[in-house]
């Protein structure tokens, strides 16, 4: 399994959070941006950088995702192309998206668009929150012994 970072949104807490999972755990963690991003010195880390564009980084991580990967990422289109390869997808927030409710976040995506569209103030998401981290941290612990328990390498 590896882990793949949709990068160019993600909070920089998440990633240090990656980054001490992938050293504990030596799992491969990948970020992909548009933009150099610097990470620190380790055999189980990487960036890639991908040209500026619309989805050039979601496309290259759709590419790059095999069956069981997890990719980090709060982009709901993305995530459902994640699950259409049989990976597994988690937002920042840590909520992970599934095949039972992927299209209700598609579908609230699509109606805050239109609401935006027609010149309605939606806001935005609600601050990053240490309680968020903490939520991240706890169902990527969780969902990393689950699988490893379950690969027959372990």
């Amino acid at each position: 399994m590896k882990i793949w970072v949709d990068a160019d949104a993600c909070p920089g807490v998440i990633k240090e959070i990656l980054f001490r999972v992938a050293d504990r755990l030596e799992i491969e963690v990948t970020l992909v941006a548009n933009k150099l991003l610097r990470v620190p010195p380790s055999r189980f880390i990487k960036a890639i950088q991908v040209p500026a564009g619309f989805d050039v980084a979601d496309n290259e991580i759709v590419r790059l995702t095999e069956t069981g990967d997890l990719v980090v990422t709060a982009d709901i289109p993305l995530a459902s192309d994640v699950l259409k390869k049989s990976a597994y997808a988690l937002n920042p927030r840590g909520e992970f998206y599934t095949n039972d409710n992927i299209q209700q976040f598609l579908s609230m995506r699509s109606f805050m668009d239109e609401l935006r569209s027609s010149g309605v103030d939606t806001g935005g998401p609600a601050p990053f929150s240490q309680a968020d981290r903490q939520t991240f941290a706890n169902q990527l612990d969780r969902h990393l012994t689950r699988h490893r328990r379950q690969s027959p390498s372990n």
